[in-house]
């Protein structure tokens, strides 16, 4: 049986050195099996099917197309010689197979590229509009424990980073969308303490609870010296002692005068709170700035700031629980002053000497001029601050009580009961009142020491 070309044929050969599809997806040196175009009529046609079978069965052999058998076109050309002409056109439809296969591949990975970019950017949101995806918000108050911090002049988006960071919210977005619908919300800078895999919503809340702010707190009493301070502040804060000796020694860097022999008196004494990880130079930063805010609000000029802290550091350590005390005793050294009496202070002495924890002094200590805070023995106020001066006692230095007392002395240490004289035989008698209170009874003979 014979085949006659059709009258589609050529419509579906290519061009004469064009390749067709199956020559671009196909290697270049694999024939592909064509249609005859013609089979002579004397070629036995191959067994197939049935007929196939039942020759396996009677000899044995599976039944195999005669080697005579004529290929395709593509057989033939295979087999046949090639013209210069033919090697050249198969070499250039290789080519062009090549740089079809480069341009598709590189087609393709320019599209998986770009989409990877741009999921990955707005994958959260792509997911949301199209309601697939993972849910990008936690449910729930979140678990265990974690402490997050807000820097001063951060936003909401930096805040919604933050939360993505540490594993409190699952996503950017969730928070994000929160705060937009809340655009009066607002965050104080610090510390607080959260927890893991919170909902937007109970983490915005947690943030604006202040009992989820961690700070330290810390409380200076009045009086204190500058070393008894750094120790309160090193117990709240954690910072070791030597850091902040180390960072005083710069004092005037942070807000003392420079006449100042130390930072001794400037740190203003009350009740701080710290962030964890503030550095002992911040810590003190904070303190001096607080007695110079006090001073000027006091309408102290910044000329007269030694001055007047050296002089309520004094009327500080010399005076019982009494405020009227405090303005009663700044008005005796003020009287002094101005009569050019020496203050005759022993708590001047007792700060030079270091003796800080004893009420009284000796004869040689009384007359030792070396000591700069000795005012017994040196004219006017001494070389410096000798404690940590409050409110009250700033304002007593500043505005003590009109009177003419010149002696002061307290009679009851334990009450802080003090008589006050204008005469040396008046102040004589208090101090022997003084004497037999402290001879009552051993529990008055301790405050005497």
């Amino acid at each position: 049986m014979s085949h006659e070309p059709g009258p589609h044929d050529d419509a579906r050969r290519p061009a004469p050195g064009e390749p067709s599809w199956d020559d671009i997806f196909q290697p270049g040196d694999q024939s592909e099996p064509a249609r005859p175009e013609r089979v002579e009529q004397h070629a036995p046609a191959p067994r197939i099917g049935v007929a196939a079978a039942a020759e396996e069965a009677r000899t044995g052999q599976i039944p195999q197309q005669p080697a005579s058998a004529p290929a395709g076109r593509r057989g033939r050309r295979g087999s046949e010689p090639l013209t210069p002409r033919e090697q050249q056109r198969r070499r250039t439809r290789r080519r062009r197979r090549i740089a079809l296969l480069v341009v598709l591949l590189v087609f393709i990975a320019g599209v998986g590229v770009t989409g990877a970019v741009i999921y990955n950017q707005y994958g959260e949101r792509i997911n949301a509009v199209l309601g697939i995806g993972e849910p990008t918000d936690y449910e729930g108050e979140g678990t265990g424990e974690v402490t997050i911090a807000i820097q001063s002049g951060q936003i909401g988006s930096d805040v919604a980073t933050t939360l993505t960071k540490a594993g409190v919210t699952k996503t950017y977005t969730a928070f994000y969308r929160l705060l937009l619908k809340s655009p009066d919300v607002s965050f104080e800078p610090g510390n607080y303490k959260l927890k893991k895999q919170m909902s937007a919503k109970s983490a915005l809340a947690a943030l604006q609870d202040p009992k989820n702010r961690v700070q330290n707190t810390v409380l200076i009493p009045e009086g204190f010296s500058a070393e008894a301070a750094y120790e309160q502040l090193s117990a709240g804060t954690g910072i070791p002692v030597a850091d902040f000796q180390a960072a005083a020694k710069d004092y005037v860097a942070l807000g003392v005068p420079a006449e100042a022999p130390s930072i001794e008196g400037f740190l203003f004494p009350a009740t701080y709170t710290f962030d964890p990880g503030v550095t002992a130079h911040d810590v003190l930063a904070k303190l001096v700035a607080e007695m110079n805010a006090r001073l000027d609000k006091a309408g102290v000029a910044p000329a007269d700031r030694f001055k007047v802290v050296t002089l309520a550091s004094i009327v500080q350590r010399e005076s019982g629980p009494s405020v009227d005390d405090m303005h009663k005793i700044a008005r005796v050294f003020e009287n002094r002053l101005d009569k050019g009496m020496r203050l005759q202070s022993d708590a001047t002495v007792a700060y030079g000497t270091g003796h800080t924890d004893r009420v009284t002094t000796t004869g040689a200590e009384r007359g030792d001029a070396s000591n700069k805070y000795n005012t017994y023995a040196n004219d006017g106020l001494p070389i410096g601050p000798i404690g940590l001066p409050g409110a009250d006692a700033i304002d007593s230095a500043l505005h003590p009580t009109a009177g003419p007392w010149l002696y002061f002395v307290a009679v009851n240490l334990k009450t802080g009961e003090t008589r006050f004289s204008t005469t040396i035989a008046e102040h004589d008698a208090a101090v022997k009142e003084w004497q037999a209170w402290c001879r009552q009874s051993d529990e008055n003979k301790a405050y005497c020491a």
